[in-house]
């Protein structure tokens, strides 16, 4: 019997009807190791570019270009630089020990209140699929997500799970991202496969990012 950690983040938005979880399965005996690489990966990036490593990688702003995060004025003047750390940031996920990475996603022409219907059904989809991984291995989980735990959502969610035959321990443990480098990693997933789904035209650099520096992780996949 073993367990796992689930960091996952959500992407899309109601003006395009795309709804997108994205996450980073850890095996617990193996966080240390994986963790080790994101903060070396930080340690170098710092060195390499001037972007502290306490400073969030929230990928919705850091890839398009928002904010300032070098010390490096003339760093940050050009976005082909956050695209390569981004790049580099998917193989360093790619490489840490122990991890798997994956991403649903769904469309839906659904506005409002029911977009979010939406958001929730998906997210029950996933996580009725993660407990039954988790029961045919014999082994549980524990989600971790970026938040504050108001958002009660995912909590119901994991309230409809059967506790006899559960898997995934506990409601959602909710971090915010910029005190956690794997919930960080989890919200570069989601946002990059969004891309991917989406297909945006002015966003094509990252269609293949996926394909690119995660070639083991499981495909996109509509749920």
């Amino acid at each position: 019997m073993a367990a796992r950690l689930f960091y996952i983040d959500d992407s899309g938005a109601e003006s395009t009807g795309y709804v997108v979880y994205g996450w980073a399965e850890i095996d617990i005996a193996r966080w240390s190791a994986a963790l080790r690489c994101l903060l070396d990966f930080r340690k170098k990036l710092y060195a390499d570019t001037g972007i502290p490593a306490d400073y969030e990688l929230h990928a919705t702003s850091f890839i398009p270009g928002r904010g300032a995060p070098s010390t490096r004025a003339t760093w940050n003047q050009h976005k082909r630089n956050r695209r390569r750390v981004a790049q580099d940031a998917l193989a360093v996920i790619a490489s840490m020990p122990g991890t798997r990475v994956g991403a649903v996603w769904r469309h839906t022409k659904e506005k409002g209140r029911a977009y979010y219907d939406q958001r929730a059904a998906v997210y029950e989809a996933l996580l009725v699929d993660l407990d039954d991984q988790l029961g045919a291995a014999g082994d549980h989980g524990i989600i971790v997500m970026d938040g504050d735990g108001s958002d009660l959502t995912y909590q119901r969610e994991h309230r409809k799970l059967k506790l006899a035959t559960r898997h995934i321990v506990e409601d959602p443990w909710f971090i915010g991202s910029h005190n956690s480098q794997p919930v960080q990693a989890a919200d570069l997933l989601a946002y990059t496969a969004y891309q991917v789904v989406q297909r945006h035209p002015g966003k094509g650099y990252m269609w293949d990012w996926w394909s690119r520096h995660l070639p083991a992780a499981q495909a996109t996949r509509r749920i």
